[in-house]
């Protein structure tokens, strides 16, 4: 997005935010080979400051939402274990979903996972027989519900609820989309056991990578010595910690 960013003003190709988004989602399936969403290169092209972006992948709706941090901050942790998304199960991952959609055909007409809401969950077994399958499409729903709810806990500046969702879904993302790995878990698990942590989850596509989490302020150096600690001892990596604040996406800086 960033170099997309970059040409469109060098050679003023007039291309829309949405236009670059499009062609750096495009870049990354046709070229890199990793068959994803476009989630990211929305998030980094409509990015706000000081806002969560509330986006329908399908429709491409979205909405920005106030994120009023309080007396929190966000802490990025990296895992430092290396690690490539073309090599990791994250198309696998599209494939088993893409799979569920087709068995639920029978269910009703559906193009994504999406156009379900967590009601419908108890209908799933009636369809999908195979138990990964059905572990893939109930974590697909409900974390969509999750998010969601989160948009509404947002709305209403209710951080703490906000926080519980991170941690239901790392939860969801350990146990039914299984893509966690012993290095994202020990951070999370290890986490929630310090004082001031309001919620954590990875981020990212798994496998490794980062955790994001929301930590009281006052209580931010003692979560990244501690967990640096854990981590440590359990794995013997050293994980990095980044303070980063919600910004704007990318765009030319004067």
């Amino acid at each position: 997005m960033v170099t997309a960013v970059a040409l469109n003003e060098l050679f003023s190709a007039g291309l829309s935010t949405l236009d670059m988004v499009k062609m750096s989602q495009k870049a990354e399936n046709e070229f890199v080979g990793m068959n994803c969403s476009i989630m990211d290169q929305f998030a980094v092209g409509f990015g706000k400051k000081d806002h969560a972006v509330f986006l329908n992948c399908d429709t491409l709706y979205y909405e920005h939402i106030p994120v009023v941090m309080q007396d929190c901050s966000l802490i990025i942790t990296n895992t430092n274990k290396k690690r490539g998304l073309t090599d990791s199960k994250y198309n696998e991952r599209r494939a088993e979903c893409d799979k569920s959609v087709e068995l639920l055909q029978a269910y009703k007409p559906l193009k994504n996972l999406s156009e379900l809401n967590t009601d419908e969950i108890h209908q799933l077994e009636k369809f999908i027989s195979d138990p990964v399958i059905l572990k893939r499409a109930r974590h697909i729903i409900s974390e969509n519900g999750r998010v969601i709810e989160a948009v509404k806990a947002l709305k209403e500046n209710n951080i703490s609820r906000f926080g519980e969702l991170m941690n239901l879904s790392h939860d969801s993302l350990k146990d039914d989309y299984e893509v966690t790995g012993i290095e994202l878990d020990t951070l999370v698990y290890e986490g929630r056991k310090l004082p001031g942590v309001i919620g954590t989850r990875m981020t990212g596509a798994g496998f490794g990578g980062c955790t994001v989490s929301i930590v009281k302020t006052t209580d931010s150096a003692k979560f990244m010595n501690e967990l640096s600690a854990a981590f440590l001892k359990k794995t013997g990596l050293l994980p990095d910690f980044y303070q980063p604040e919600i910004s704007n996406g990318a765009g030319r800086l004067e």
